[in-house]
Formats: structure tokens, C-alpha cells, sequence
């Protein structure tokens, strides 16, 4: 269990985490094995809907993605407390992946997933601290501009 409260911390920076988010295909929204929780991929979705859709460089900022990031992250720690029942079980964050869908000449993808990571860094403090990739793509489902995995080891 860990020392600190990570629900605790959640209240503090006031967030609320949400339901989690439904499959929009055939899978699961996080699976449990080994001592670790792997998510799916998280879209940034706020009750039901995306706040944005486009590429980022063209129709999106890279801040308004870094916030999209982080929201993805949030709904990727709402998955994970679905398995676990408490993020007070998590004893480290083991990976981030973000996928980012962005214009061909933009370069700034590991920017927009710092959204996902700070925010990682905000709940769980060096806990937090993680491998990461952060990866450029032509395309996201539902055209949203970020998407967001994590693996997360838990007690």
C-alpha cells in the first residue's frame, strides 16, 4: 500500500475521476496481470464527448493537446482504479505511451504527452516517474488528437 494517499492526493488537486470510459470496439478497458494494470488507449473524453478533434499543428494547439493529454490520463487512472478498487494500491508507475495526432511537419509530440506524465507526477510524486514513448500519428479514433496508455505495478 502506498505511505501517501494517492485518493487523498486526487481530492487535493481537485480531481474528480470519471466513470471509465467505454470500449469503442472489442476490448477492455484495462486488463490486470502480473502485478501490473495495462490500460488501453484513453481518449481525452469529458462526459461522453471530445473537447476537440483535429490534428495537432493544424486545427489544435499543442496546449490545447497538452491538456488533452492530460485529460486522457485522467480517464486512464479512472480504468485503472476500476481494477484495482483504490489507486492507493499503486505502488509505481511503470509506462506511459501517447499518440498523437499531429500535422506532418509537426515535431513537438513528447510536449503534448508531458500533459499525461506531469499530471502522473502531480498524483503519484516520484512514484510517478516513468519509461515513456510519445509517438506521432496520421490518425486517432473519433479524429481525437491525443491518445493515452499506461502500465502502472500495483500491491
Amino acid at each position: 500500500m502506498a505511505e501517501v494517499s494517492f485518493e487523498k492526493r486526487l481530492v487535493e488537486l481537485g480531481i474528480e475521476l470519471p466513470e471509465v470510459v467505454k470500449p469503442l470496439a472489442a476490448y477492455v478497458p484495462a486488463v490486470t496481470f502480473n502485478g501490473t494494470v495495462q490500460t488501453s488507449g484513453q481518449l481525452p473524453v469529458v462526459a461522453g464527448e471530445l473537447p476537440a478533434t483535429g490534428k495537432v499543428g493544424g486545427a489544435v494547439s499543442p496546449e490545447q493537446a497538452y491538456d488533452l493529454a492530460r485529460t486522457a490520463a485522467i480517464n486512464a487512472l479512472a480504468a485503472v482504479r476500476s481494477e484495482l478498487g483504490s489507486l492507493d494500491r499503486v505502488t509505481r508507475v511503470v509506462k506511459v505511451t501517447g499518440f498523437v495526432a499531429s500535422t506532418p511537419e509537426f515535431t513537438g509530440q513528447p510536449g503534448v504527452v508531458n500533459g499525461a506524465s506531469e499530471l502522473l507526477g502531480e498524483v503519484f510524486g516520484e512514484a510517478g516517474q516513468h519509461a515513456r514513448s510519445a509517438v506521432g500519428v496520421p490518425v486517432l479514433p473519433l479524429d481525437s488528437p491525443v491518445e493515452v496508455e499506461i502500465t502502472v505495478a500495483f500491491e
